[in-house]
């Protein structure tokens, strides 16, 4: 006759399995027999066991448990777990000491006491019962000498005149299951998943593949949070191409010359957009159809690069090449705050303003490179740099730079210091910064666009397709996570990228001249704007449902 084995807290009829979890109660040739041979479908049962309990899917869980011979977590586990949701804080204390053996770091047993004494003592103040608080604090609290700091707060809690102020000092829901159940999560944290698994753990796992499954969706912008209860699990998620900006929209046809540039305001309610003939447009774009707002004229130069303040409330235009001057102005009434001519022969080609909005660096090709307040005063000056493109890091004094020698450099103004971040060897047309500061996306001349960390100093991919030899075209991140990058290009055409792919996702057509700038609203990223040499500027959005697949757009 077979003799049952005995466990390892000596109870007959059941036996351990490789990671400590006890098997059902039966016969051992049944056990032999039993489908739950690999560790891995022991942990896929015992998943979805908690799941189905947390469910209240009692009997189901009962009979998965008698025919798959796992148990949901170990036998003490189970009594602890059953001690602590029944507030008999002296029977989980003494089934705590059985768990000893079963966890890795002993301090954790001592923390894991302390959370336990702590539920008791605030249970007993709000019961209004100071003494058997007080005795708890003192004899089974203090005596941890396990977070000192608490054990001062809950001194205090003495003192409470009501449950109001109790549950409002100490931070704490009361007395009842979910202040309880908030417990054993806390306690769960300090044991082996063989011996209780976390909370909601399946809930978690399928969470975590949601995410993953988004992040390599190479098409997923949209701000709407997909999680289990709106994605189906039975089949993986990816977006439509249709869901990026491939469509035009709404073309724009207010200049009456080339559109040099273009900008959504950091909010990104409003877009500004600079041409040759010498004017700047701001367009309300708040609900999604740009509606003309103001027109700013007297830049006999023409609009070669626009920078919104970081407030909204001032907008910078400077020149072309030969440009020796830029204009601040008052993007709500239209009054010229400042403008700043310094000499004859400077090149105000750049600008940048810092994070708050107090002062802007501006420079240019021909060695100018000025730090200035916004009464156009120069503050400092660093000489012989040929600045191509600037921006300010947020959080510090120091400004990017690249410059005619193919380099972006970091300045600073105030230490007099400079430091080489890029290097390359073609000609960088333009840049802009990641809003995190932690990436740099160039537009190298011939090259396409090259992806820079600009911490680790490394180039992290080249993005191809875009042609870019004679003008500057400038590019931009974008999308609901910056997970996308577009740029122009002097085939007249709109390139659209995922950061993580270096062939294109979309090539957009309705340009007929060179694409000289690109910009992603902040607020809406399913809206993209283009400026070209046509004269117009161009709104791109989702494909409409009744538009016909690729119309506007070639899939790549």
């Amino acid at each position: 006759m077979h003799k049952s084995k005995r466990t390892a807290s000596g109870s007959d009829g059941e036996t351990s399995t490789s990671n400590g979890e006890c098997i059902a109660n039966g016969d051992s040739k049944s056990h032999l027999k039993r489908k739950i041979v690999h560790r891995n479908d022991e942990d896929i049962v015992r998943l979805i066991v908690q799941h189905l309990q947390g469910l209240g899917l009692k009997k189901s869980v009962d009979v998965l448990i008698q025919e798959s011979g796992c148990r949901l977590e170990h036998p003490s586990a189970a009594k602890f777990r059953e001690s602590v949701m029944a507030g008999d804080w002296e029977r989980a204390d003494a089934i705590l000491k059985e768990l000893r053996p079963l966890v890795e770091n002993k301090d954790d047993i001592s923390k894991m006491k302390f959370c336990l004494m702590e539920q008791k003592f605030l249970e007993f103040l709000e019961e209004d019962k100071p003494i058997e608080a007080l005795h708890c604090l003192r004899t089974e609290l203090t005596p941890l000498k396990c977070n000192k700091e608490r054990v001062h707060q809950l001194s205090g809690l003495i003192m409470c005149t009501n449950e109001e102020d109790l549950y409002r000092r100490a931070e704490w829901n009361g007395k009842g299951l979910l202040s309880r159940q908030k417990l054993m999560d806390r306690l769960q944290s300090f044991l082996p998943a063989s011996v209780m698994l976390p909370p909601h753990r399946l809930r978690t796992l399928l969470n975590q593949a949601i995410e993953l499954q988004k992040e390599k969706c190479p098409y997923h912008n949209t701000k709407l949070e997909l999680g289990m209860h709106s994605l189906s699990l039975l089949s993986d998620h990816c977006c439509s191409r249709d869901d990026l900006p491939c469509e035009t929209k709404y073309t724009l046809t207010e200049h009456c010359d080339e559109v040099w540039f273009l900008r959504f305001s950091h909010n990104g309610l409003r877009l500004a957009t600079g041409s040759r003939d010498g004017t700047v447009s701001i367009w309300d774009v708040s609900d999604g159809e740009p509606k003309h707002f103001k027109t700013i004229e007297g830049h006999s130069y023409g609009v070669g690069y626009l920078a919104w303040s970081p407030d909204d409330l001032y907008l910078i235009a400077c020149g072309p090449e030969d440009c020796a001057e830029l204009w601040i102005w008052n993007t709500e009434t239209g009054e010229l705050k400042c403008r700043m001519n310094q000499a004859a022969d400077d090149s105000l080609t750049c600008c940048a303003w810092t994070p708050d909005s107090s002062r802007i660096y501006t420079g240019g090709k021909r060695g100018q490179f000025y730090q200035c307040d916004l009464d156009g005063n120069v503050l400092a000056t660093r000489e012989g740099v040929r600045v191509t493109g600037l921006h300010c890091l947020k959080g510090s004094r120091t400004v990017l730079a690249s410059d005619t020698h193919n380099r972006v450099r970091a300045y600073n103004f105030e230490e007099s210091s400079d430091d080489l971040l890029i290097q390359e060897n073609y000609s960088i047309m333009s840049f802009s910064i990641s809003d995190d500061d932690r990436h740099a996306l160039l537009n190298v001349a011939t090259q396409g666009l090259h992806l820079w960390d600009v911490r680790d100093r490394v180039l992290v991919r080249k993005y191809h397709g875009p042609k870019q030899e004679k003008f500057t075209i400038y590019s931009c991140f974008g999308g609901v996570n910056k997970d996308f990058l577009a740029s122009g290009s002097e085939d007249h055409k709109v390139y659209i990228w995922h950061s993580k792919s270096e062939k294109p996702l979309a090539v957009l057509s309705g340009h007929t001249r060179t694409v000289n700038c690109v910009s992603w609203n902040s607020r809406d990223p399913t809206m993209l704007a283009s400026a070209s040499d046509d004269g117009t500027v161009r709104i791109w959005g989702p494909v409409s449902r009744s538009s016909k697949p690729g119309f506007g757009s070639t899939a790549v």
